[in-house]
């Protein structure tokens, strides 16, 4: 055994060495932090720190919690029931040092605690297992609440959730078994390089905190993302229209205008060859055309949503000019598809007929029901938007961002907050997270105007209530053969409320159910052989009804729409 002390002392002072460089190196780094933080404090003084009007929820709610103390202790008791059992159960396991039996268990959709740790040792399950307790208790806590309005209610748990999310100990070094793993394996230099990731996305956000998803230097825009072959057709103030380069020898008589989101970048459809929507649109025939929306400064805080909706049809004019083709196939995308409603109800009004078919991806028209975005609109909210974007021209592109990653927050935000800042890993190219980076600016008059009249007051679904160039609006008036395509999964336009748009038409409608999102369930190539599609042409009053009635379809409604609109040709 002494032979073996002194290498075993040498091995001790080259690991105290390590350790002491990694923490004189996070020193220095944290002094860094500090520096970019007390810039951003400086320049943010009068930040609102209460953007979602969270103290008069959670006030009403706590009000209506302590008229119901019964319901509470019942909770309570039933906690406190169950965190005996587990302390039984874990004094059982370290004396045993064999895992306990499983009081509770995470959902299988749950990827955090996939660790072997997280079952095979006993520290870590009982951590597990106390995490999903409270976690149960909580949202019990925030279910007894009676007597508070339905909104209100729903703000308190949707964010209660984004708390816990927060909390969970897979998101602490020191009670995650992984972590703990990779800092044993790497003497602590996974620390080290985690804070260089964020040092570096603190200076990217000017000391906001953007976890980078992916690492956007492995993409360049035409080359190995956005590459189908095109050229820009036109340009003005408010778009590039792109028409893209014909790969069969004869082409359908109708040219196809796409209308994608102004909030995004219009490359989703066009993000590789092998899930390129545009290519495939191109090589059935098709001469596609696609809007590229300007990334507004802030010298355009008065450019609002009649600029817009005047962009399409300026966009219809260009098409018929190149093509000679005066008739023509729509294609809108997310809000794109709402902008598209409100301009083929404009151009009913004026007698334009150019438009033969209008297909519409996850389109919200009647906004009753937005899902969880609409937690995110209301007066308060509205208002302190206003004010920020009234200071700059425009709302930036990483607050809406923020606000559609905080939807899955464990999914787009913890899950890179433990992998780039504790695990110490560089993020993975990936061409879907690339696009969703790449964020776009909104001018202010323009989102203003659609939170307060489309989201908040739901008045586009009301004939007339709205109007541009005094030409009032109403879908009731749109006849053109139509289709709407949703996903089943979707959290940002929720099914079923993009079906209750879809009965506003007043001509014949056609209602496509994807599976997957928002944007898997659009982007799905029929190579892909992924996924399942319910149609029908037939729109009862209620969604549950149609989705009773239809039968699934394996793989990608692609080729089923590509069916109908070229009969539409």
């Amino acid at each position: 055994m002494s032979d073996n002390k002194p290498a075993a002392d040498a091995q001790a002072s080259i690991n105290a060495l390590g350790f002491a460089s990694v923490a004189k190196e996070m020193q220095e780094n944290f002094k860094q932090v500090e520096e970019i933080m007390a810039g951003f404090n400086k320049s943010n003084e009068h930040m609102n720190l209460d953007p979602f009007n969270l103290k008069t929820a959670y006030s009403d709610w706590m009000e209506a919690v302590v008229k119901n103390p019964e319901k509470v202790i019942e909770t309570n008791l039933a906690f406190w029931q169950k965190s005996m059992e587990l302390t039984q159960l874990a004094m059982q396991s370290f004396m045993s040092g064999q895992p306990s039996e499983k009081l509770v268990e995470p959902a299988k959709s749950d990827r955090r605690f996939s660790h072997a740790d997280w079952n095979d040792k006993p520290a870590f399950d009982v951590i597990k297992q106390s995490y999903l307790l409270v976690s149960d208790w909580t949202r019990k806590l925030v279910a007894s609440a009676e007597g508070l309005d339905e909104r209100t209610a729903e703000r308190v748990k949707f964010f209660t959730e984004r708390g816990l999310d927060a909390m969970s100990p897979t998101n602490f070094a020191l009670t995650n078994p992984a972590v703990l793993e990779k800092i044993r394996d790497t003497k602590g230099a996974n620390l080290v390089h985690g804070l260089k990731n964020m040092l570096e996305d603190l200076e990217a956000g000017n000391g906001q905190l953007r976890i980078r998803m992916t690492d956007t230097n492995a993409f360049k825009l035409g080359e190995n993302v956005a590459a189908t072959p095109g050229k820009v057709l036109f340009q003005n103030k408010m778009f590039q229209l792109i028409q893209y380069t014909p790969s069969t020898e004869k082409v359908l008589k109708r040219p196809l205008l796409i209308v994608p989101p102004w909030i995004n970048k219009f490359y989703i459809l066009d993000l590789q060859p092998k899930n390129s929507m545009l290519k495939w649109l191109v090589d059935q025939g098709h001469t596609v055309n696609v809007i590229s929306w300007v990334n507004p400064d802030e010298t355009y805080a008065d450019t609002g949503f009649d600029d817009y909706l005047h962009a399409v049809v300026k966009a219809m004019d260009v098409v018929e000019y190149e093509t000679g083709e005066a008739e023509m196939n729509l294609i809108g995308y997310c809000i794109g598809g709402t902008l598209l409603s409100s301009t083929l109800a404009y151009l009913k009004a004026k007698g334009d007929q150019r438009v033969k078919s209008a297909t519409f991806f996850t389109t919200m028209l009647d906004f009753a029901e937005p899902g969880e975005l609409g937690l995110f609109i209301d007066e308060a909210q509205i208002s302190a938007l206003e004010t920020q974007m009234n200071a700059q021209g425009y709302l930036d592109g990483s607050t809406m961002s923020g606000a559609f990653n905080l939807l899955r927050a464990n999914d787009l935000i913890w899950s890179f907050y433990v992998n780039n800042y504790l695990l110490g890993n560089d993020p993975r190219p990936f061409d879907l997270l690339y696009w969703n980076s790449d964020s776009t600016r909104m001018p202010a008059k323009m989102h203003s105007w659609y939170l307060r009249n489309l989201y908040k007051d739901n008045k586009l679904c009301q004939p007339k209530a709205l109007s541009v160039d005094g030409v009032e609006l109403d879908l009731g008036t749109i006849d053109v053969p139509a289709c709407f395509i949703s996903t089943i999964e979707d959290h940002i336009a929720p099914w079923k409320s993009t079906y209750s748009g879809a009965r506003l038409f007043g001509g014949d409608v056609r209602f496509i159910l994807g599976g997957s999102g928002h944007i898997a369930g659009i982007i799905n190539p029929p190579a892909a052989n992924k996924y399942n599609y319910r149609i029908s042409n037939e729109l009862p009053e209620n969604p549950d009804a149609w989705l009773a009635n239809t039968q699934a379809t394996s793989g990608s409604w692609w080729p089923e729409w590509d069916s109908w609109v070229t009969g539409a040709c």
